[in-house]
């Protein structure tokens, strides 16, 4: 059946083609045998870090309630010494300072990823399981952070800015599959089954202005999702709050790339990506190495993703 990008109107979840006890979806693409040739090739002498920083006053999805980050002491040096501790003389807490903290986040705050139970339809979410059957009072009981392995794959940057001579895409660009093959010829490389696939806008620029950065994102169109799908891709990321274009164009649905990619296609989302260093080094195609937190049952979880680049065969 060939897709409708027009409109996301009575939609479904996919069923998974690796059985019905399956939460990870198209990162079953991810074999030993796939690991080892990624392993094979690295440049261990170059490495590039994707992750951005938290910290107070970070962007961050607030605007339907979410909390922003925050972290707070819960032990300082000189705070034990005036408070004490048990079984512990006051000498003891004076010679050996104790520093201690906690934070409070939304799951998708940072450089994160979006586990499939992120999103669905009519209460279901990909693999056919439902929210009455399988969420529970604080969580979902399937397909949550805890289930996803270390990505261990071939990563490919796609430098949207750089092939149309920006900085900086413009707000509310809209990614098609003719811009994605059009980049893939102009940076000399093709897709392959099983790719980590990082889309730069060069909005990581604006980074961390909450408005410059956050608002009106370019991204891509579920047009543009499909084809990346259907060429080959595991996983999709980009720079961007939401590598989607936002506010979305169809009508019938306000967020039609999560949807398809999580729901319909299997393929977990990564956020808000720093990709300007391997960006200005032109560094095309690489070993994409990241795991996330096994916060179970989490609809996401911060990610440390890191690369290096790959030799030619």
């Amino acid at each position: 059946m060939s897709d409708n990008p027009a409109s996301g109107a009575n939609r479904a979840v996919a069923t998974s083609p690796y059985g019905p006890d399956d939460q990870i979806g198209r990162l079953n693409l991810m074999t030993a045998e796939s690991r080892a040739a990624v392993l094979s090739r690295i440049d261990p002498t170059q490495m590039f870090d994707l992750s951005v920083d938290y910290f107070i006053g970070m962007p961050s999805w607030q605007m339907i309630g979410d909390p922003a980050y925050q972290i707070w002491m819960t032990h300082t040096p000189h705070g034990t010494v005036n408070e004490g501790l048990p079984g512990i003389s006051k000498d003891m807490t004076e010679y050996v300072s104790y520093s201690g903290d906690s934070i409070l986040m939304y799951t998708h705050t940072g450089t994160h990823i979006d586990t499939l139970n992120h999103y669905g339809y009519h209460g279901k979410i990909y693999n056919n399981f439902t929210e009455r059957e399988h969420l529970g009072s604080r969580h979902w009981q399937v397909s949550g952070a805890d289930k996803m392995p270390p990505i261990v794959a071939r990563g490919v940057l796609l430098d949207f800015a750089a092939l149309r001579g920006v900085d900086m895409l413009p707000d509310r660009y809209g990614i098609t599959p003719d811009d994605i093959d059009e980049c893939l010829a102009a940076q000399g490389i093709d897709l392959q089954v099983g790719d980590v696939v990082l889309v730069r806008t060069g909005r990581m620029r604006e980074w961390p202005d909450h408005v410059a950065w956050g608002e009106n994102p370019p991204g891509l169109t579920r047009a543009a999702a499909v084809h990346l799908v259907e060429r080959g891709a595991m996983i999709v990321g980009s720079d961007t709050i939401c590598v989607e274009q936002g506010p979305a164009t169809d009508d019938d649905n306000y967020t039609p790339v999560h949807t398809y990619l999580l729901a319909e296609a299997g393929a977990p989302l990564i956020e808000a990506l720093d990709l300007e260093e391997v960006a200005a080094a032109r560094v095309y195609e690489f070993g994409f190495f990241a795991a996330c937190l096994r916060l179970r049952g989490a609809t996401g979880s911060p990610l440390r993703p890191w690369v290096f680049p790959l030799r030619k065969n």
